[in-house]
């Protein structure tokens, strides 16, 4: 009796470009245009409840409200809470800021400079840690390519691909270093009187909608426009 042939082992899927890599990652990463928006819509509605209302509790009690609709949502449906858990935990920093102004006396104006604090520090961190990468020649990117291939640091032996992640990289600072470059001296100028609180914390809230999700997506346009090309294979970086 003869034997019955094996079946042929089936190839893992590949990826062709690093381009390819990239964009599936940041997808996941962005989680979509849904995952945008439910980054953006709590921090939204404060910025707007506090212009119109100066009534920070009120408008800290909308945005957690409106990020636990959106997390109920996604439970519903059963697909990842990620993106609404970012934002709560967004708003609860924020929230604890405020709250340890106000238990140095602080007045509401100065409470509300104290919930865009945490936002600046993040963008100031998250800078410096990116350039860095850019800097000493290890561009995060790059490990959003590694962790496809299957050798985290493989991709690193060849120069376009280093290259294009690094640009990709600098693309992601951008708008962080924009956003503490503008609103880091309104928020000092607010902070130690050389503005009127007031007008700081007006221009923060208008300044934080308008560079927050129309500047990531500007830096993504730009990305995309890399991305198009499809011209860095992978496997070139594969040992």
């Amino acid at each position: 009796m003869s034997e019955v042939p094996a079946p042929a082992p089936v190839a893992p899927a590949t990826v062709a470009t690093v381009e390819e890599v990239v964009r599936a990652q940041l997808g996941k990463a962005l989680g979509g245009r849904r995952g945008m928006v439910e980054a953006a819509v709590p921090t939204v509605l404060f910025t707007l409840m506090w212009l119109t209302t100066r009534e920070l509790r009120l408008a800290l009690v909308i945005s957690v409200a409106a990020a636990v609709v959106l997390l109920v949502a996604r439970i519903v449906q059963r697909s990842t809470v990620q993106f609404c858990v970012n934002a709560l935990v967004g708003i609860g920093i924020g929230w604890l800021f405020v709250s340890m102004s106000a238990n140095r006396g602080g007045s509401a104006d100065d409470q509300a400079l104290a919930y865009f604090l945490p936002g600046i520090i993040y963008n100031t961190a998250y800078t410096i840690a990116l350039a860095t990468t850019c800097l000493i020649r290890w561009p995060l990117v790059g490990f959003m390519v590694g962790s496809v291939t299957g050798d985290p640091t493989a991709w690193h032996k060849d120069r376009q691909v280093v290259r294009l992640c690094t640009l990709l990289t600098w693309l992601l600072v951008l708008p962080c270093l924009l956003r503490v470059v503008v609103q880091a001296p309104l928020w000092f100028a607010g902070h130690s009187g050389a503005m009127e609180a007031d007008t700081a914390v007006a221009a923060l809230g208008i300044l934080k909608i308008a560079l927050g999700w129309p500047l990531q997506l500007a830096a993504l346009g730009g990305m995309a426009w890399l991305l198009g090309r499809n011209s860095t294979p992978v496997e070139q970086q594969v040992a």
